[in-house]
């Protein structure tokens, strides 16, 4: 059955009306190469070198700072892998992050480690998932080339104190790469006031195109390019420029700077409720993340004794799309490691579920979701009971 009622909104968006709109001539009337010397080619690189000026604008940043990529992704593997391979000239093989970042980071960290020689410091959480500065400040040596800690968790919608972290890592000479893929349909991002050194985006967070991101590097950080090619974006990453998605990427975000406080006024006022009548209406259940250092859209929740996987498909099949923290679809399902950083048993992080919700979301959609969740719970618990 087709979901019905969307809330998985830290999954993926639907595109703005008005990005698609200033998406499609791109397709088909100003379809040129931006590397070509044409009209053509003026045309497009003009409209990339816009989009640029336009995302820099936003990040207040110098445009020559922002390198366009395929996906938020890539962004988190660049920077990693640029900065930490660079880093090995100068003898510093130094690495922080944690286990509570999305996996383009920790898996990214651990394939550093595996092969390329660097050492990975894995940071501690606390209880809400948060990297805190004493934790940090712990951590950090003069070996220290690279603190990668996200701006907010995509799991569990805990924001990070960024702006700390970033002022006691530059005391050590480190520089400071955030995850802000899931943080910029809400937060701001400036990069400046977070003072970070490397900032990644994901363009389908913020009601902008799948397929396209960006990261911002700080004029002078040593990058190692990790796509060679035709020497696009300054060289640090070649590839013919997806101009449609390029310049969609960059009205969406202008638009969630523009409308961020209107957005956040309709989804925190809903979150808000849902968490409570969660809590309230369900025997063993936990919120996971910060009650309130979160994303205004984001609650999180798990069920002892339930099968995550096992409660999606039982939401899927009454119409409601939402998401969960378990590492895979199908088979035997594993904890996720985020909730397993948080200090949560297996039996508790098995049953992980994410609600989230977005312009579209109404009180309706919400009251329907409160209704059916406790005998979905219950029967799942039932069933992973008896399959146990």
């Amino acid at each position: 059955m087709t979901a019905l009622i969307y809330l998985d909104y830290a999954a993926t968006t639907p595109v703005h009306p008005r990005v698609l709109q200033t998406i499609l001539p791109y397709f088909s009337e100003e379809f040129g190469n931006p590397s070509s010397i044409h009209r053509y080619g003026q045309a497009a690189e003009a409209a990339v070198e816009t989009a640029r000026e336009t995302v820099a604008s936003v990040l207040n940043c110098r445009p020559e700072e922002v390198i366009f990529t395929s996906c938020g992704s890539e962004a988190d593997n660049l920077a990693l892998r640029g900065v930490m391979l660079a880093a090995r000239a100068d003898g510093r093989r130094r690495l922080l992050t944690s286990h509570a970042e999305h996996h383009a980071v920790s898996k990214t960290a651990q394939h550093l480690e595996a092969h390329f020689g660097v050492s990975v410091g894995w940071l501690p959480v606390d209880e809400y998932g948060r990297v805190t500065p004493e934790i940090l400040r712990s951590a950090l040596t003069e070996e220290t080339a690279l603190v990668s800690v996200m701006l907010a968790n995509n799991e569990i919608g805990t924001i990070n104190p960024i702006p700390d972290l970033a002022a006691i890592a530059r005391e050590h000479g480190a520089l400071v790469h955030t995850d802000a893929v899931q943080a910029a349909a809400y937060l701001d991002v400036d990069v400046q006031a977070l003072g970070v050194d490397l900032l990644a985006l994901g363009g389908h967070k913020f009601y902008g195109p799948k397929g396209v991101g960006a990261l911002y590097v700080r004029q002078g950080t040593p990058l190692l390019p990790q796509i060679s090619g035709g020497g696009q974006e300054g060289g640090r990453r070649a590839g013919t420029h997806n101009v449609p998605y390029i310049v969609g990427f960059a009205e969406a975000l202008r638009l969630a700077k523009e409308e961020r406080q209107a957005r956040i006024e309709h989804v925190r006022p809903l979150r808000d409720y849902l968490i409570g009548r969660v809590l309230e209406s369900i025997p063993d259940v936990r919120l996971t993340g910060h009650p309130t250092q979160r994303l205004p859209n984001h609650a999180s929740f798990v069920f002892h004794e339930v099968d995550g996987n096992l409660l999606l498909q039982l939401l899927d099949a009454a119409g409601f799309a939402c998401s969960s923290g378990s590492a895979c679809k199908t088979g035997q399902p594993e904890p996720s490691e985020v909730l397993l950083a948080l200090g949560l048993s297996r039996s508790w992080a098995l049953g992980s579920l994410r609600v989230t919700l977005g312009m579209y979301s109404t009180a309706e959609h919400v009251e329907a979701f409160l209704k059916v969740l406790p005998g979905l719970v219950e029967k799942a618990r039932r069933l992973s009971t008896l399959e146990g």
